[in-house]
């Protein structure tokens, strides 16, 4: 598990690397001038980017022993669960970017790097545990 946590840490950069750029570039650029727009409708734009980055490092790379059956079907069944969990862990992450941001007045970029260290464990978790959850083999099973 700590290798996978490891692996998945890595993964993360690559996401959090376009998180930030496309926050940036939504934040400071397309959608500056309200707080909602800067605040909450740019960290959601910068997380579905993200999330898809990670969603096929995650399928074909950390989690690529726990895919049984490579298809079209499984890819979009394991991407609408991992999209799921990461926006559960989004909107957690959410909540502490507007903290910091109430409490420190720090930028929207310094905020959302901040929230994402918090919400990283729970979004290994929920992969873990839920999207890419070891399957437990029927002969086992039927023998007990």
């Amino acid at each position: 598990m700590c290798l996978r946590y490891a692996e998945f840490a890595a993964s993360t950069l690559a996401g959090t690397a376009v998180d930030m750029f496309v926050l940036w570039i939504c934040s400071h650029y397309l959608l500056d001038g309200s707080y909602w727009r800067e605040y909450i409708l740019s960290p959601f734009i910068g997380f579905e980017f993200a999330v898809f980055t990670n969603f096929v490092i995650a399928y074909f790379g950390v989690w690529r022993d726990r895919i049984s059956a490579r298809s079209t079907r499984s890819f979009f069944r394991h991407y609408l669960g991992y999209n799921l969990s990461c926006t559960g862990a989004f909107l957690i992450r959410l909540c502490i970017l507007l903290l910091l941001e109430r409490l420190f007045s720090w930028d929207v970029l310094w905020c959302n790097l901040t929230a994402m260290c918090f919400s990283g464990l729970l979004n290994f978790t929920l992969n873990e545990k839920v999207v890419f959850r070891l399957k437990k083999d029927k002969k086992t099973t039927s023998n007990l």
